[in-house]
């Protein structure tokens, strides 16, 4: 899924600032997350090795990888729904994401 400002081109070399344009993006709704917003849209539209180098980037302007999006879960929890994304789950996994029950429980 991808919106109509970032198409997703199957194997087109990212540059970092078309990445690190993700953390600019923000939410169409004020009570979503922008965290949060940013992950998703990033995981919406960017293979998985883009995403692993979003989330460096995210991580390294003090943005939060457990935010929480209006259901209550984490990207993390969202991720893991989908059968294909293994390789999502592990970049997550390695940069130190959660699960919303992870974290009710720490």
């Amino acid at each position: 899924m991808s919106g109509p400002e970032q198409p997703k081109v199957i194997g087109e070399e990212w540059s970092d600032e078309r990445v690190k344009g993700f953390l600019f993006i923000s939410p169409y709704d004020a009570r979503i997350n922008a965290d949060y917003n940013a992950l998703l849209k990033a995981y919406q539209a960017m293979r998985a090795g883009d995403f692993e180098r979003f989330i460096a980037f995210f991580k390294e302007v003090g943005r939060d990888l457990n935010a929480m999006g209006p259901d209550g879960e984490t990207i993390l929890d969202h991720v893991s729904e989908h059968r294909r994304s293994v390789e999502y789950v592990s970049a997550l996994r390695a940069a130190g994401a959660k699960k919303a029950a992870e974290l009710e429980r720490a």
